[in-house]
């Protein structure tokens, strides 16, 4: 396994138990996240404060369908499940984009479909 992709398994594991010290020790001081139709923002300090999400409580369930990696960019497919503060149960589908600087993550681009119905829909 390459350094960056284990860079990304280790942060994905830090989201799946909450550990704000582990994800953070994966990302570079300038490390920008866009999560389309949703955020963009800059900064650890910023990507901190956002980990948990508002209006979601605990960590979300992450399984890697796949993981690809070309150069310093590594691409995860991921399907997933969070719970909302309300209780309810949020599934879905995410296409993720990690650009890495010195095997660390360097900017993060998310898709994340909610599947309402099914598997893909």
């Amino acid at each position: 396994m390459s350094r960056n992709t284990e860079t990304v398994n280790t942060y994905l594991d830090g989201f799946r138990t909450g550990d704000h010290a582990k994800i953070l020790s994966c990302l570079t001081d300038d490390i920008e996240w866009t999560v389309y139709g949703a955020f963009h923002l800059t900064g650890k300090e910023a990507y901190d404060a956002a980990i948990d999400g508002v209006g979601f409580v605990g960590p979300p369930r992450l399984e890697v369908v796949r993981m690809v990696e070309q150069d310093d960019v590594v691409m995860a497919e991921l399907t997933g499940s969070a719970i909302r503060d309300t209780g309810e149960e949020m599934r879905m589908s995410m296409a993720e984009v990690f650009v890495m600087r010195d095997g660390l993550i360097a900017e993060r681009r998310a898709w994340v479909i909610e599947l309402k119905e099914n598997d893909f829909r």
